[in-house]
């Protein structure tokens, strides 16, 4: 039975080497997620966690130096772990990663009750791993809910000796999702490989990301005016992760083809000092920081189209978390990626957008000026794309269904 001293009843773990204070990628998820269930549910919510580090792949400076802690927040115990984490990215330091998030996860488990059940999010191996194994000490429903692949990652994502350790990583997936009550996916496109790696099709339930940023409120003029971004200049732009799987030369290489074109790359990540060589000699690339919370959705908002890009390999590994706020900025997504991939079929699904070739720069560049010159179908398509997101994408019903999914397993 619950400890009847959690608030509600219910004792909840969270698996997430991704937390807050991180703004990109999974940590938004993992935050939200547990606060709801911490004010909606009235459980105890504990979140084992690594330091903050994503996307800049270095440690927030205010953790630095610590090893071992517990952050309250909004109602949640955190328990964060020291773990190494790779300034550039390669098979051998990516193994050194999740090794290390593993090994002092094993170490230093969070020292809290029997909890009901464990979730992990699920882009990190030793993640899901350390939850697996909570589960089952504690003989509680073990669910993970898979936001990336990670043996597809090491195939198809370019890193470096990523074929060799692409079938140990998916004999370790194959391992940690056998002894899952029940498997939450993000996408459609990710049921086959999971059962691919052993988990019956009735295990397995979609849980879509939802989107984590609010709607933009101020007019894109003044955005714009305070960016120094010219109202006659068309600019895309391209928020988040820099790395490997992102393909982010292609929009180099277009910029350089289409010198009227504003190319912004905003966020960090391991291949950023890369791209900031690649665009020293262009004056239309710009290269920004990560915007702040309330900020992200107005420059958002500010652009002309936003771009979605992976190289042509990343078929089912992902699907890009910034899709989602994308669409609530209500602007046309271009989407460099494959066309048979989980982010084409979501954008084809939300009609919001221009699919094009990944690794092609000159379809880019002419899906950017097929919309530059025709202002008020650009303004159209970027509605459907809100519409979708409100329609589809809201995070109350987000996160009921993670919690229908909790409640059912």
């Amino acid at each position: 039975m619950s400890d009847p001293q959690a608030p509600g009843g219910e004792r909840l773990l969270l698996v997430s080497t991704n937390y807050a204070p991180e703004q990109a990628g999974i940590g938004p998820y993992a935050t939200q997620l547990a606060e709801h269930w911490a004010a909606e549910r009235d459980a105890e919510v504990h979140v084992l966690a690594g330091l903050p580090h994503y996307p800049a792949w270095r440690v927030d400076p205010a953790y630095r130096g610590r090893w071992r802690l517990v952050d309250e927040r909004a109602g949640v115990l955190v328990h964060r772990r020291r773990h190494y984490v790779p300034a550039r990215q390669s098979a051998l330091r990516r193994a050194a990663y999740e090794g290390s998030i593993l090994g002092h996860g094993l170490l230093a488990p969070p020292r809290i009750a029997r909890p009901d059940a464990v979730v992990a999010q699920v882009p990190s191996l030793a993640g899901g791993l350390l939850a697996a194994r909570l589960a089952r000490r504690h003989g509680v429903p073990f669910v993970p809910i898979v936001q990336d692949l990670m043996g597809a990652a090491a195939a198809q994502s370019g890193i470096a000796g990523g074929g060799r350790v692409a079938a140990l990583a998916s004999g370790v997936e194959r391992r940690m999702l056998a002894g899952a009550t029940l498997v939450g996916v993000i996408h459609e496109s990710f049921r086959e490989r999971v059962r691919a790696l052993g988990v019956p099709g009735e295990r397995v339930r979609l849980v879509p990301n939802w989107s984590h940023v609010t709607p933009p409120t101020r007019p894109r003029v003044h955005t714009r005016a305070r960016l120094g971004w010219p109202l006659g200049q068309t600019v895309l732009l391209h928020s988040g992760n820099m790395g490997l799987k992102q393909g982010l030369d292609v929009l180099i290489d277009a910029a350089r083809l289409a010198p009227e074109l504003r190319v912004v790359l905003m966020g960090d990540g391991s291949c950023r000092a890369q791209l900031a060589r690649q665009a020293a000699s262009l004056p239309n690339v710009d290269l920004l920081p990560p915007a702040d919370e309330a900020e992200f959705p107005e420059i958002l908002a500010a652009a002309d189209a936003l771009l979605v890009t992976q190289r042509a390999s990343v078929l089912d590994m992902s699907v890009p978390s910034k899709l989602t706020s994308y669409f609530v900025a209500a602007r046309p997504v271009i989407a460099s990626v494959a066309g048979n991939g989980g982010t084409a079929q979501e954008l084809r699904r939300s009609a919001g957008g221009r699919l094009v070739p990944p690794e092609d720069p000159a379809a880019l560049v002419a899906a950017a000026r097929e919309l530059a010159a025709d202002p008020a179908e650009a303004d159209a398509v970027g509605a459907r794309g809100a519409a979708y997101a409100a329609a589809h994408l809201s995070r109350a019903a987000g996160l009921a269904r993670i919690s229908a999914l909790l409640d059912e397993a």
